[in-house]
């Protein structure tokens, strides 16, 4: 099968992720990746504030008690650190990522450069045979703060967290309309 025959495919597809849809904070970005006759996007995160229960490793064994796509307050995410499970609960920080079907390792590595001037570090091609690029940041939090049914962390460090997380997700919002303005100049 050829690019375009992919992409069509790819793009008439079901959204098979928990949400079901495309977040809004990278809406436009995705919109205009896939406009490009270069190019087409196979997932997407805008960057996201998590509550997980985790009982391994294993993406099955993970259940969501909160998510946002945007800013938090300590009412809204303590509000779900109640009737707690006696796995372990981390509280986390994902910033955006973002993969991308390329038509030639040229485009590809033209989309790579471009994301990683603009401090998108954890970027790169991921496979040749059929181009796919990941971008993504390395602006990561990732902390127990449960376990046995009981909080580990005190407010005013949860407060912190939730500061820490709001001000990294505000960055990935940012760095998000700079990638938009600079594939506008892709397209043009």
């Amino acid at each position: 099968m050829n690019f375009q025959n992919n992409k069509l495919i790819c793009l008439n597809k079901l959204d098979r992720s928990k949400k079901g849809a495309i977040d809004k904070g990278i809406l436009d970005l995705v919109n205009l990746i896939n406009k490009n006759p270069h190019y087409y996007t196979t997932s997407s995160c805008s960057g996201r504030i998590v509550l997980i229960s985790k009982k391994s490793e294993k993406k099955q064994d993970t259940k969501w008690l909160f998510v946002t796509h945007n800013k938090t307050s300590f009412k809204e995410a303590s509000s779900k650190l109640k009737n707690l499970p006696k796995e372990p609960i981390w509280f986390r920080f994902e910033p955006m990522i973002l993969h991308i079907a390329a038509d030639s390792i040229s485009n590809a590595q033209k989309i790579v450069n471009t994301a990683r001037d603009l401090g998108f570090k954890r970027t790169g091609i991921q496979s040749t045979r059929k181009i796919v690029i990941e971008i993504a940041s390395t602006e990561i939090m990732s902390t127990i703060i449960a376990k046995n049914g009981k909080v580990l962390v005190d407010d005013s460090y949860l407060r912190v967290l939730i500061q820490e997380a709001n001000k990294k997700l505000k960055r990935t919002q940012n760095k998000i309309k700079e990638f938009l303005e600079k594939i506008k100049k892709f397209n043009s």
